[in-house]
């Protein structure tokens, strides 16, 4: 909305604007008056900031620590990007776990690698690292010497203590007290962190009384390869690769938001072929991984043969991939200016015959799996997911529009050629573990219509500019969001005018549907967790990062 910062001082809330030529405004608030003012920006009619995008820690120097919300309404479609800066010594932020349930893992994270302390949070522990570890690797005085910290020989015991930091608003007084998770009398099972149905190295701790699931405790952080601070040394065309690592089902999407990033901070204008190319690339990116998602949620539910169908077909996209990119799996395709290569000549005759196929079988897809009663029995019903506590959980793509969330960012802000292009989309209303599969199901069809549509009106033309080896941005905040396979993906830069990023955070789309697993699993069957886990279909590291 216009003039953000003056509405909030007519409400009595005392804050500053940091940017006021940029488009997003950001507003500057001291720690004290954070909690207020956040549930305002939460409550308030005319603001009604519901969805927690992402929160970003920064290491400032001298000026201390400081963390970045970016809030976004989707009543109203405005967004507000809010810093509260701490010092280093006492590194201390008031929660808003309680008004945004997504905070209860990003304030984890920021907690784990710069040392932040959320007062009030519920669950102080760290997220990735262990809880012994020395140091906090995102600040800029980490201490990178591996003898502080030296590979554990021997099994650890988990522990269900969970730190809590709480602060008297009257005195100021902080003091530290403990939570346990888990009481003593409560049966508690390892469901990971080497199991088929985790879809990757994951790991969670849950209590069961009988067979009813009560408690999920997720840990994450197995294949956490620091891929953030990897980024601070590598100039920007290096960092690229790194993406296709994360959600590896999404890299061609993934790579996309990155480029896009940097080449708006640049102001770059790319060769429409190249937008052309990347939205046909994005699109067989999001049925190829559609269709492993089908596979795997049939084989967790004891279906075997429809796991075999989805591969089969999947394996024809990534040929499609192969011919152009060289890749089937990581992609090293977008590039800062555009892609590295123009279409196989085979490319658009191969692909417009794969959308004349896929139709023809994909009846038989539901034939033998999502009409029969046991599937239909065991998913509808189960993991339930109101509209309004997706938009808590920060919760995108088919799991929040299978529960009625409109989201789809191809069509609330549209990006490249979308805005060209005629498609549906997929809503669902029961936000159930049936209703997140058809989603899936169907923007399958979704995307075969856009990539006719984009076979039909790719022009000729260059598939890239050409820029220099030697890239520096601008100084500046830079971030920017592309619809991924399972949600919303977003790069965040911060630039100090350098050929290496000072920041580099990426968005996610697998964490905000780890940390709604308890909520979902918590009063089903333990079979049903395997359920809930596969109709999430989140990829662990994309969690990790």
């Amino acid at each position: 909305m216009n003039n953000l910062s003056a509405y909030l001082q007519n409400a009595g809330f005392a804050c500053e604007t940091l940017n006021p030529t940029q488009q997003v405004e950001t507003l500057g608030v001291k720690p004290d008056a954070w909690p207020d003012l956040a549930a305002f920006l939460k409550t308030d009619a005319g603001l009604a900031f519901d969805f927690l995008s992402y929160m970003v820690g920064l290491d400032e120097g001298e000026d201390g620590l400081s963390v970045l919300y970016r809030l976004y309404s989707y009543q109203h479609g405005h967004t507000v990007v809010v810093k509260v800066r701490t010092d280093r010594e006492t590194a201390a932020i008031p929660t808003v776990s309680h008004l945004w349930q997504s905070a209860l893992l990003e304030e984890r994270e920021v907690f784990d690698f710069f040392g932040i302390r959320f007062l009030n949070h519920p669950d102080m522990r760290r997220l990735y690292l262990r809880n012994d570890w020395n140091g906090h690797p995102l600040r800029k005085d980490y201490d990178a010497d591996p003898a502080l910290n030296p590979v554990p020989t021997k099994p650890e015991k988990l522990t269900d203590a969970q730190p809590v930091f709480y602060t008297d608003r009257t005195t100021g007084t902080t003091t530290e007290g403990e939570n346990r998770l888990f009481e003593k009398e409560e049966y508690v099972v390892n469901f990971g962190p080497q199991h088929p149905a985790t879809h990757g190295v994951l790991h969670f701790q849950v209590s069961l009384e009988g067979e009813i699931v009560r408690k999920v405790d997720p840990h994450c952080g197995y294949i956490h390869r620091g891929i953030e601070k990897m980024c601070e040394s590598l100039t920007y065309p290096q960092t690229l690769a790194l993406t296709d690592r994360l959600d590896y089902l999404s890299a061609h999407q993934n790579r996309h938001a990155l480029c896009a990033c940097i080449e708006e901070a640049l102001g770059l204008e790319i060769p429409l072929r190249a937008q052309y190319i990347r939205a046909i690339m994005d699109e067989l990116t999001r049925i190829q991984s559609h269709l492993l998602f089908y596979s795997t949620f049939c084989m967790d539910m004891g279906g075997l043969t429809p796991f075999f169908y989805g591969f089969r077909d999947r394996e024809k996209i990534l040929n499609l991939f192969e011919d152009t990119t060289g890749g089937r799996l990581i992609q090293n395709y977008n590039m800062i200016g555009g892609v590295a290569a123009d279409l196989h000549p085979d490319f658009l005759r191969k692909t417009a015959e794969f959308i004349r196929y896929l139709p023809t079988v994909l009846p038989e897809y539901h034939k033998v799996f999502t009409g029969n009663v046991i599937v239909q029995q065991r998913t509808k019903g189960i993991g339930l997911l109101t509209k309004e506590e997706a938009a808590s959980y920060g919760i995108t793509g088919p799991s929040a529009r299978a529960s009625g969330l409109s989201c789809d960012l191809r069509k609330l802000h549209p990006y490249g050629v979308y805005d060209r292009l005629e498609f549906n989309e997929v809503l669902y209303q029961n936000g159930d573990c049936f209703d997140r599969y058809c989603v899936r199901m169907d923007e399958i069809h979704e995307s075969l219509k856009l990539l006719d549509q984009l076979l039909t009106q790719i022009p000729d033309g260059d598939y890239a500019l050409k820029t220099k080896p030697l890239i520096k941005l601008p100084e500046g905040d830079y971030f920017k969001l592309v619809e991924a396979s399972r949600g919303l993906f977003g790069v965040f830069i911060e630039s100090r005018g350098d050929k290496f990023p000072y920041r580099v955070k990426f968005r996610s789309t697998g964490l905000p549907l780890v940390g709604a697993v308890d909520h979902l699993a918590s009063g089903h069957k333990i079979a049903d967790l395997i359920v809930v886990g596969a109709s999430l279909d989140y990829v662990v590291p994309d969690i990790d990062r």
